[in-house]
């Protein structure tokens, strides 16, 4: 099971504020990379082509995982298909899957089958709330939460090599601190291995037990990687990426003898890059470079792989060579798509992964890697959808106000064009600091596939184009990157096919905000759709959970210090300028959201209502930041359409 390093809390709390929480990698806008103005591809009709309900996109089976089973002979899975995320056992032979968790109300995410048997190891929190638990399903169904309590979150950090005993992290000793814990496999006893006294980011520790990584965020631009050694008598902090000027950094993964850390560095350059740092001599060399950021990178159980991941222009690419011979792993009769979650089986003789297209969800596949043959496991679109019926998106740029280029991508209904002119949507990601990125997403195809023009933006301040382009908008929240979206409203009115008066604003989370802000501080758009956007950025800093803590300072650093700032983020937040909404708005909420408060989109509902403007508002009672209930989701998008219906 080596490879498997579980994403840190500090990736999820520097996009705090983002829908999916994606990490904040850092890379550049492409100048003379695309013409500004791109001629739209020549498209075939779907010959009958259908509209489809959004129960009909959402019987669309979601599923994520990819742990191997100790006699490789199936992969655990999370799958919506009951209506909420359980775990699956999916055998690699082809044969139906076994549901294995029976939750009704809180989602299932699985983490890892034990190393010798078939238990197996997952999260799940209370109601969207991301005090999440680690539990063990037992062989006899049964389920033991190894982090009980109600006020801590707890996360799976990896297998200890003996694999006899595995490490768990949690806040319940200090909210502020994750604190690391070594637990048995046999009776689920435990003892802690390292005291978080400094409140740092935990990132991952050595498969032998014996280092852990640490991050110190410094500000948003710049943070430091240091290990401690729990051999040692005094478990000093060893600085593993001492450096001069602002520098990013982001931790890998250790090379599967122990004698090496990965990490990743922006120092020379636009993009996170990845360097070697030796234990024992502290020598720094560089490992992989790639024109794009190096989005992850691991190996095989015993090394014989090593997979690299590139977000190249908001799709990743992956490389995977035999460290042996230095020969690329080529798998052969695979349809087009993106792989994801590549994971490797203990003899390294099999993989599994998923195919996701803008136009297919991700569907698992099984490769045998000395016959080079593929099998398919799931199929998850609902067979009642031809995927000639949906849409691939394009990637398009434009120049905005001041001539920084922007990155999107671009979906167009198969009956738009000149004489059938269709309205469009721009489409906000979460963050700041996330990325519209290509894949099958429901809610752009349901809309596209009801005759609207997706814009998917990814306005200054996203990651994935370089260091510089996602500084751009520090501190200038609400003002620079709100001007990207209305130049992005002028893009799509360069567009024939486009009805250039209904235009639309449209986002969740930090994309929630923008549309609120596009709504209150311009007159550019005919309706906005707020998917629990912040509306007070002061109340929303100064509420910061505990166990962001250690970015409290990140946060700042790109947003503003509300003790300090408080003019500043008055001023952008919507709330306060409710007066100024002169357009319909869509508010969706979930009551559980510990990120953006229920109490902001009660406020902003109310400051709108007391303009006299229309403002429809979806509240869900068992939901936080974000959906994981399919009956919710279905909801909100029947919601999204039937406002965009009624009053576009």
């Amino acid at each position: 099971m080596k490879g498997f390093k579980i994403a840190s809390f500090a990736l999820l709390a520097m996009a705090a504020l983002s829908a999916c929480s994606d990490n904040k990698t850092e890379q550049v806008a492409q100048k003379d990379v695309e013409p500004q103005q791109q001629k739209q591809q020549q498209k075939v009709m779907p010959e009958g082509l259908q509209t489809y309900s959004a129960e009909a996109f959402y019987e669309t089976k979601s599923i994520f995982g990819s742990s191997i089973n100790h006699d490789g002979t199936a992969v655990l899975v999370s799958n919506d298909e009951s209506g909420v995320f359980n775990a699956y056992k999916y055998p690699l032979d082809g044969s139906a899957p076994t549901q294995l968790t029976a939750s009704t109300d809180d989602a299932v995410w699985v983490t890892s089958w034990f190393p010798e048997d078939d238990r197996i190891l997952y999260s799940s929190d209370q109601g969207g709330n991301e005090l999440s638990h680690v539990y063990v399903r037992n062989l006899d169904g049964s389920i033991t939460d190894l982090t009980p309590g109600d006020k801590h979150r707890a996360g799976f950090y990896g297998w200890h090599e003996d694999k006899k005993h595995f490490f768990v992290a949690t806040n319940e000793r200090d909210q502020k601190a994750m604190d690391l814990y070594q637990y048995s496999i046999e009776d689920f006893s435990r003892e802690m291995v390292f005291e978080n006294t400094d409140a740092m980011n935990l990132s991952t520790i050595s498969d032998d037990g014996r280092w852990v990584v640490l991050q110190k965020v410094l500000s948003n631009r710049d943070n430091d990687i240091y290990l401690v050694d729990l051999n040692s008598d005094d478990n000093a902090l060893i600085h593993v990426t001492p450096h001069e000027g602002y520098v990013s950094h982001s931790v890998y993964t250790f090379t599967p003898d122990n004698k090496k850390l990965i990490f990743g560095s922006n120092g020379e350059g636009e993009f996170q890059q990845a360097y070697s740092y030796e234990l024992e001599t502290g020598e720094v060399a560089p490992e992989y470079a790639a024109d794009w950021d190096v989005s992850f990178f691991y190996y095989s159980e015993n090394g014989k792989y090593r997979v690299a991941g590139i977000n190249a222009d908001s799709q990743t690419k992956l490389d995977i060579v035999n460290t042996e011979t230095g020969a690329p792993l080529v798998l052969n009769g695979l349809p087009e798509g993106d792989l994801r979650g590549v994971s490797f089986s203990d003899d390294e003789e099999r993989i599994v992964f998923y195919i996701n297209s803008d136009v297919s969800p991700s569907n698992l596949y099984t490769y045998d890697i000395e016959a080079a043959s593929a099998k398919r496991l799931s199929n998850s679109l609902n067979p009642e959808i031809q995927e000639s019926h949906l849409v691939s998106s394009e990637v398009v740029r434009f120049e905005s106000f001041d001539g920084v280029e922007i990155p999107n991508l671009l979906y167009k209904p198969h009956k738009a064009s000149a004489d059938n002119k269709v309205p469009g949507i721009i489409w906000i990601h979460g963050g700041p600091g996330g990325q519209t990125r290509k894949g099958y997403n429901a809610v752009i195809q349901h809309l596209v596939n009801h005759g609207y023009a997706v814009l998917g933006i990814n306005n200054r301040g996203s990651s994935g184009y370089g260091k510089t382009f996602f500084h751009l908008d520090d501190k200038r929240h609400g003002e620079d990157d709100l001007q990207d979206v209305v130049y992005g409203k002028k893009y799509l009115q360069s567009l024939d096919w486009i009805d250039d008066e209904k235009i639309v604003v449209m986002g969740g989370s930090y994309g929630g905000y923008l549309t609120m802000a596009a709504m209150a501080f311009t007159d550019e758009f005919q309706l906005g759709i707020n998917i629990f956007g912040v509306t007070n950025w002061v109340r929303t800093l100064e509420s910061i959970p505990p166990w962001w803590e250690s970015f409290r300072d990140a946060l700042y650093d790109e947003l503003g210090d509300p003790a300090v700032d408080k003019e500043r983020l008055t001023r952008i937040s919507p709330v306060f300028h409710g007066d100024k909404v002169q357009k319909p708005v869509l508010v969706v909420q979930g009551a559980n959201d510990p990120r953006v408060l229920q109490v902001e989109s009660d406020e902003m509902v109310a400051a709108i209502r007391a303009n006299g403007v229309p403002v429809e508002y979806v509240l869900f009672d068992d939901e936080g930041h974000g959906f994981s209930k399919k009956a919710n989701r279905i909801t909100a998008q029947n919601a999204y359409l039937d406002f965009l219906k009624k009053h576009l």
